[in-house]
């Protein structure tokens, strides 16, 4: 296991030799070293526990060696320097190998063989099987580390507010439907003109007032109801197994309460406009949990549009005219501006320069200016009215790359309009029009897109990289099979997900998770962009790492095109 120093390598021949393994047929497991003729001596039982024939007879420091764990080498080898050294006893746990490849844990105790000058000859140890012992220790630590790295909920409750998300309300939703039915609740929720806020338009006084709102209904609705919120200004409430007149009157309440409250936020006080939309739903519906929200958040604009507090909807909408409503207010959006477009910068960490912004939708909302896109891009995809959207946001990104010929724009597509053949034709017609270098666009598709596309995706993938653009795969990590996309896909970057890297100066899990996926990224090609930079240590982590971009509030927020040009850097 270790050479002893050349110094200690006298031997008195008046001292008896070590004992051999016939000597200790039955006796603890033990092994010992002399300095001189570099031997050691294994007894009959340790021999058996690491699956030697007892007739073996092997004498080499270099065989032990090799009987310990790789990664317990150290910790052996600085243990019997301890033993030699300080001439005393030294206990260590380590693990030793067997001939056929498996391992196991011992306790050895180590004691240095001394000669009659009090120099020390040589090392005995006793060995005990203590396999049992560390299993459990190492799976409490197991245990403890999952504990520490797993989520507790798959979704978090909603920060703003500490409601449900809305992803977790409709699954609500869809459990209650099964279960008998019930109804829901939409309550749109704004301040009303007042004092030195005259436009009500404030995102941090929106964002106080849908907090204390949320507050005020947990304290009125009945025991069992759900509450979440499912929009920018808009908290849902599942009534399960509520008969619809009881619904009814629970909903009528409720918006009134928010009516008639006067709520004090941290620099004024104010009351708040609230409009409510209530939709019952069946077992027997052909209507999902998703259509369900749709429909109620039809209902309370219709109360907004005329001027009163409730709409009530004892039956499901038809497909056709659920379809039919969206698709009528996605273009009325797009006909009146609703839609608009910022940029988020995003750093190459060799030249230290933003070559690269990333183009965002928002949503003009009437009460919070431009918010984001998510709950509006989900339904409109859910009801295939999400082609004309992302058709809108590729025009303008030529446009704008037209303007600006020196920068590249990564454009995000939603995974029906991946799988649509129209958008390949449109983007090759754009190209021509504006005569922009296929080089400044990068398109970006979600794992999720892919996961329902893969052969429509793989089509524009190959179609997009003919043109001369480049493919990026985003939130890479958080889906199902990120791996076996870089082998079937013809991706030039991944964006790795945000969940990621928020934390990853302080979560050695993370650091292990990112270092591997830009060690897979660089052996297959492909550039890596981190998300969600925050602060120095983290960009200079993600440095150390080998990621090639990074974006994120550090280097930049998203911020308007200014008359169709990126903003300045």
């Amino acid at each position: 296991m270790m050479a002893a120093p050349e110094e200690r390598r006298t031997v008195s021949p008046a001292l008896p030799e070590p004992r051999t393994p016939a000597d200790d047929a039955h006796g603890p497991a033990w092994f010992s070293y002399t300095a001189t003729g570099d031997q050691i001596v294994w007894s009959t039982q340790l021999r058996a526990m690491l699956g030697q024939s007892p007739t073996q007879n092997e004498v080499s420091r270099k065989v032990l060696t090799r009987y310990v764990h790789r990664d317990d080498h150290a910790k052996a080898l600085g243990a019997i320097t301890q033993t030699w050294t300080s001439r005393t006893p030294v206990r260590t746990t380590v693990r030793l190998m067997r001939l056929d490849g498996g391992w196991f844990d011992v306790d050895c105790r180590l004691e240095p063989v001394k000669s009659p000058d009090g120099t020390v000859r040589g090392i005995r140890g006793t060995v005990t099987d203590v396999s049992g012992r560390e299993r459990a220790r190492r799976e409490i630590a197991r245990l403890a580390r999952r504990g520490e790295t797993v989520q507790h909920s798959l979704v978090d409750p909603d920060p703003a507010t500490g409601l449900l998300t809305r992803a977790r309300f409709a699954d609500e939703i869809d459990r209650a439907q099964r279960r008998g039915g019930g109804a829901i609740l939409i309550i749109r929720v704004q301040p009303e003109k007042y004092g030195d806020d005259p436009d009500g338009v404030r995102p941090d006084r929106n964002a106080d007032l849908l907090h204390r709102a949320a507050r005020v209904l947990e304290g009125v609705v009945q025991e069992g109801a759900l509450l979440g919120r499912v929009g920018p200004n808009e908290i849902g409430l599942l009534l399960g197994g509520t008969s619809w007149p009881m619904a009814r009157r629970e909903a009528e309440l409720l918006v009134q309460a928010l009516r008639s409250q006067t709520f004090v936020l941290p620099d004024t006080w104010l009351r708040a406009r609230a409009w409510g939309g209530l939709v019952r739903f069946t077992p027997d519906a052909e209507a999902g949990s998703h259509e369900v929200l749709i429909d109620a958040e039809h209902a309370w604009r219709q109360s907004r549009d005329l001027d009163r507090p409730l709409t009530f909807v004892a039956h499901p909408v038809p497909v056709r005219d659920r379809q039919g409503s969206y698709r009528s207010r996605v273009a009325d959006a797009l006909g009146t501006d609703r839609f608009t477009l910022y940029a988020q910068p995003i750093l190459e960490l060799q030249t230290n320069r933003v070559t690269r912004h990333e183009l965002l939708l928002r949503v003009l909302d009437e009460a919070d200016g431009p918010q984001s896109p998510i709950q509006v891009l989900d339904t409109a995809e859910r009801l295939d009215a999400v082609y004309d959207i992302d058709l809108w946001v590729v025009e303008r990104a030529m446009q704008v790359a037209a303007e600006q010929p020196e920068t590249c724009l990564q454009i995000n597509l939603s995974g029906r309009s991946v799988g649509d053949p129209r958008l390949t034709e449109e983007v090759v017609r754009l190209i021509q029009e504006y005569r922009v270098n296929p080089g400044q666009l990068t398109f970006e598709i979600t794992e999720t897109a892919l996961i329902g596309n893969l052969s429509e995706a793989r089509r524009f993938a190959d179609a997009i990289r003919d043109l001369g653009c480049e493919l990026a795969l985003d939130d890479f990590g958080s889906g199902y099979a990120s791996f076996r996309y870089l082998r079937i896909f013809p991706i030039d970057l991944v964006k790795i997900d945000g969940e990621y890297v928020v934390d990853l100066v302080d979560n050695p899990q993370d650091q292990v998770l990112v270092r591997a996926l830009v060690q897979v990224c660089q052996a297959y090609g492909i550039h890596t962009v981190a998300e969600f930079v925050q602060d120095e240590p983290t960009l200079r982590l993600l440095r150390e790492l080998g990621v090639d971009y990074v974006q994120g509030y550090l280097i930049g927020r998203p911020s308007p095109l200014q008359t169709g040009r990126l903003p300045s850097s």
